[in-house]
């Protein structure tokens, strides 16, 4: 038996009150993985976008078309190296329609070689270029709506009204984090065969790769450019800066899930802090008892320090082994799945799991110190004198 041992043997007087405890540090702690890996996944849009990959759309507003002929303009202009469109088609599925997922008519002859991080087998990329009607869609749309190649769907327009026929020709993983695992990729010259003339030969927007990747300022510059004098004007921008600028748009939201994790862990410091002060006021006469004999003030420190550090620890490895399951297995892979273009990788990274049980074993401390240093200034005579 020593100090150290002592101390942690003191946790099990009171087993209803240690376990209350814990648990309450275990959700304090969930709580907190929680909200980091969601300010995490949030982030990760924007800090694992490709950095060579440009996106040029309408000057006004991204919903407004730019005409089909803008993407040879763009592929000629100096220092892109690869280029193709998009459109957004906005389709639901007719029986599942609250479920949201990303469709968009594309170009297949070169949307794979601008959109090389996701990874289609190439017996099923070249299949979907052969069908008319093919579609490509990611693995967590297929795992949410249960499609496999060769099945056929039917779409919803909403966008573009009607019911649109497709088969699933392949299914894409992702390279990079960034990727959306859950949208629904077509052929554009599909979606613009059926449309009215006033609405035929029109894109969303424009993905270009560029040469130089620290070029991506002056490239995009001279993509705009070109269509100075044109009909319409174009607005071009790296997708990192767009993914930035989207996120910069959420940062009230993104401000206010720092500060609650914040405040958990205060409250999560203020029950812990109680909890140990209890258990220091019921062993005042033991204190007591252990001055008489000989143990220094220093020595009721560790005792009430080393309390305290111990719950917390437990704490803490229990909430992080929460977090597992309940935050990256179940809600993770929900998020993925259905919320895929916000949160297209949801995992908990190595540096909030083991920031949070050293932050759980550094709250222990802090709350055991005023416990403590009332603890150290005991008079043995006085405490020996208490009841309780």
């Amino acid at each position: 038996m020593n100090l150290g041992t002592l101390a942690v043997k003191n946790i099990s007087r009171n087993r209803l009150r240690t376990a209350l405890t814990v648990f309450g540090v275990a959700v304090a702690i969930l709580s907190f993985v929680l909200l980091r890996t969601v300010l995490d996944a949030w982030n990760t849009g924007a800090e694992h976008a490709a950095q060579d990959r440009l996106a040029t759309w309408h000057k006004v507003t991204f919903v407004m078309p730019l005409p089909k002929r803008y993407f040879e303009d763009v592929r000629q202009v100096q220092g892109v190296k690869k280029a193709t469109y998009l459109n957004w088609f906005g389709a639901k599925h007719p029986t599942r329609d609250r479920e949201f997922f990303a469709n968009m008519a594309v170009d297949p002859a070169t949307f794979f070689d601008v959109y090389d991080d996701m990874v289609v087998p190439p017996a099923q990329l070249a299949a979907w270029k052969q069908d008319r009607q093919g579609a490509i869609i990611g693995s967590s749309l297929a795992k949410q709506f249960g499609w496999k190649v060769g099945d056929e769907v039917t779409l919803t327009g909403t966008i573009y009204p009607g019911d649109w026929k497709f088969r699933i020709s392949g299914v894409y993983s992702a390279a990079r984090r960034s990727v959306d695992q859950a949208q629904f990729l077509f052929h554009w010259d599909y979606m613009n065969e059926s449309l009215p003339p006033g609405r035929k030969d029109q894109i969303g927007w424009i993905a270009s790769t560029i040469e130089d990747a620290s070029r991506g300022g002056s490239v995009g510059t001279a993509i705009d450019k070109a269509f100075d004098e044109r009909e319409i004007q174009t607005q071009t921008m790296s997708e990192r800066a767009l993914n930035s600028q989207f996120i910069g748009a959420a940062s009230a939201i993104l401000t206010a899930l720092d500060v609650v994790s914040i405040v958990i862990l205060v409250i999560m410091m203020l029950i812990l802090g109680n909890t140990i002060a209890m258990g220091v006021r019921e062993r005042t006469r033991e204190y007591g008892v252990l001055l008489a004999l000989g143990f220094r003030p220093g020595h009721i420190v560790s005792f009430v320090i080393g309390e305290s550090i111990t719950v917390g620890l437990l704490g803490g490895v229990v909430g992080l082994g929460l977090s597992y399951p309940i935050v990256q297995q179940s809600m993770g892979r929900w998020l993925e799945e259905n919320m895929g273009s916000w949160f297209p990788y949801f995992r908990i990274p190595a540096t909030v799991a083991a920031g949070a049980v050293v932050i759980a074993v550094l709250l222990g401390l802090f709350a055991a110190l005023i416990p403590a240093w009332r603890a150290s200034k005991l008079d043995a005579v006085e405490a020996l004198r208490r009841l309780g």
